[in-house]
């Protein structure tokens, strides 16, 4: 295949992909099951060449990527609290599925037990991106969502780290002590690797201020972690998660804004394009496997056996483990926070989002070539894969629905986005007023005081207006500055296409009205969604909790956090509990106590008591009132 046929293949591979993610969206359908079903009818079309993909290029090219791209994303402070519970599954998970899926094609299948537990290995992983994306579309709750990624960011380390340890106990003996230590080297070496490329790079970071070089550095990030640490023989998979972590928590304090949101809008664009295509490789892959292992010398009926055996190990071993795991999980980590006990609905979606994706199939495909029956082995990779994105991932958001479980509320997201906001302006104005000086013309700080005010007050505008009130002066704002930009725009291309002002004048003019034109459009879009989400009208009248729950405030509420005041603490908004009428501080508080108040006493529903506030809260079903 010459260099040009090659460049035209892949070109159509990501147009293809990116077209049909898209129609997915727009038929609000699975992106995984859609793309993955046309890359199997695809492969069976004349005109489309066979298609053979090297499991390193999966490895080396895709796998850094999508992994850096979701840890620079996961918030350290979420993951702290969970880490038994991730630990648990991305650990413990798949050491289990391997060795249950490993039991079951040794007793169906001719191959030695090292192979078995190779397969094992490989099939154990779930993938974050199958997850992820029906996640996003059904609007699972957070703390699934974050559970979901935690898994996902070292489960696939576990289990390739697994398979090389059985891949070498197939080449020659090896000791059960010899596979542990291998296995502790590999995570703790590729852990320790991760750290230093972190460091290396915030090092480097602290000192780049133009937002393409940064860039540059971030799309170079997860090789630079991730090829040190394959050389010495750790886990490279490893080495990318913890260095994403790190680079992303810490990106507020060595990063510029400009060079934060280039890189947002860098990775999520290179997220879309590998997720789109991965799928879509994965069902092309689906033909020539089935042919292959179909014209094998193992009879028909073993053969199918061993699919229906493995892909049924494969889905019954995640709720055999899930459950038990959760609720250990909260008896060392919730109860001594004093959250509820978990419902068994959580456990439930936890352990049927078991989706399976590329990495399995690589994996697969790094099988030596010599292994038993390495042609039937392979396509109990593509079975699994492709039987739980038909099974769990088209009937996953059926059941987040039969379980009534709700995504986040974001009337809720809007509140605390607003008291964030508040405060923030707050400590800006008092920075403002500690930095005024002799000489600063009273106009300038009037103008940035009314800015910052009003910026805070329209993330209120929208929490308080009601049905009917569908113009705000923010919103006004923004309509008559996006009308004033448009017509200076229209006048700036006049004098460009007129020819009377030299080219990187009008660029430098171009991209000042661009900018803030970017800037108004996304808080209108954000506006517009909350204005949405707010008047749609709840059906049921929303939970059981909020309807029994009274609406009135109790005569001589007091007007204090007394729990903020016995620990000498500042409370920021007042919250009531409408069962007992005890006053708390809210969730932006540093002492948190209405959240607190609903774990000691299990009171379902608070009020805000703030003035011109009116909505409820209920924590046990997470919807507002």
């Amino acid at each position: 295949m010459s260099l040009v046929e090659l460049a035209f293949g892949l070109v159509v591979l990501v147009a293809v992909a990116v077209a049909l993610a898209a129609l997915a969206r727009r038929m609000d359908v699975g992106e995984p099951f859609v793309l993955t079903v046309a890359g199997v009818l695809a492969s069976y079309l004349p005109f489309v060449p066979e298609f053979d993909i090297e499991p390193e290029l999966v490895l080396l090219g895709l796998l850094p990527p999508l992994l850096y791209t979701t840890a620079i994303r996961t918030s350290l402070i979420d993951f702290r609290p969970k880490k038994v519970s991730i630990t648990l599954l991305s650990v413990g998970l798949v050491l289990f599925t391997a060795f249950a899926v490993g039991g079951v094609v040794y007793w169906l299948l001719p191959v030695p037990f090292a192979a078995a537990i190779a397969i094992g290995a490989v099939v154990a992983p779930p993938d974050a991106v199958a997850a992820t994306a029906v996640a996003r579309r059904v609007g699972m709750p957070r703390r699934i969502v974050t559970l979901l990624e935690g898994e996902s960011l070292f489960n696939d380390a576990t289990a390739l780290v697994t398979l090389r340890t059985a891949i070498a106990a197939m080449a020659g003996a090896i000791t059960i002590w010899e596979a542990g230590l291998d296995f502790l080297g590999a995570a703790g070496g590729g852990a320790l690797l991760g750290g230093v490329a972190a460091l290396v790079l915030a090092f480097l970071r602290r000192r780049i201020n133009d937002p393409v070089l940064d860039t540059s550095v971030s799309l170079l990030a997860p090789w630079i972690a991730y090829l040190p640490a394959e050389a010495l023989h750790a886990s490279g998979v490893i080495a990318v998660v913890t260095c994403g972590l790190i680079l992303g928590h810490g990106a507020p304090h060595w990063q510029s804004a400009a060079s934060r949101i280039a890189e947002h809008t860098n990775w999520s664009t290179i997220q879309f394009l590998l997720e789109s295509a991965v799928f879509l490789i994965i069902g092309l892959q689906v033909r020539h496997i089935v042919e292959d292992a179909w014209h094998s010398d193992l009879p028909h009926h073993s053969l199918l056996l061993a699919c229906v055996g493995v892909l049924a190990a494969v889905i019954l071993a995640r709720p055999i483990w899930v459950y038990p795991a959760t609720y250990f999980a909260w008896s060392i980590e919730g109860r001594r926070q004093g959250k509820p006990k978990p419902a068994w609905t959580g456990p439930a979606v936890v352990a049927w989002a078991g989706m399976r994706g590329v990495v399995t199939l690589a994996a697969a495909l790094l099988l030596p070539a010599d292994t038993p029956e390495r042609a039937t082995l392979i396509l109990l990779a593509v079975v699994v894969v492709a039987g739980t994105l038909l099974l769990q991932g088209l009937s996953l958001p059926l059941l987040v629905r039969l379980l009534r479980l709700h995504g986040p509320s974001h009337a809720e997201d809007l509140l605390q986005e607003a008291n964030l906001l508040q405060q923030a302006t707050a400590a800006g104005l008092e920075a403002l007023e500690a930095n005024i000086g002799e000489e600063t013309p009273p106009d300038i700080v009037d103008q940035l005081r009314n800015q910052a005010v009003a910026r805070a007050q329209s993330a209120w505008e929208l929490l308080g207006r009601s049905e009917s009130q569908r113009i705000t002066p923010s919103g006004e704002y923004r309509r008559l500055r996006l009308a004033m930009l448009t017509a200076e725009r229209e006048t700036v291309l006049r004098v460009r296409d007129a020819g009377l002002v030299e080219h990187e004048i009008l660029q430098s003019v171009m991209a000042t009205l661009d900018l803030e034109e970017s800037t108004i459009v996304r808080i209108a879009e954000a506006d517009d969604d909350g204005r949405e989400l707010l008047m749609i009208p709840t059906a049921s009248g929303g939970c059981e909790h909020l309807r029994e729950a009274p609406h009135t405030k109790v005569p001589d509420m007091p007007d204090a956090c007394a729990e903020c005041l016995d620990e000498g603490l500042v409370w920021v908004h007042l919250r009531m509990c409408l069962s007992c009428g005890h006053v708390a501080c809210c969730d932006s508080s540093q002492g948190n106590h209405a959240t607190k108040h609903f774990n000691n006493t299990g009171h379902p529903v608070m009020r805000s008591v703030e003035p011109g506030e009116s909505w409820r809260w209920c924590y046990v079903d997470e919807l507002l009132g």
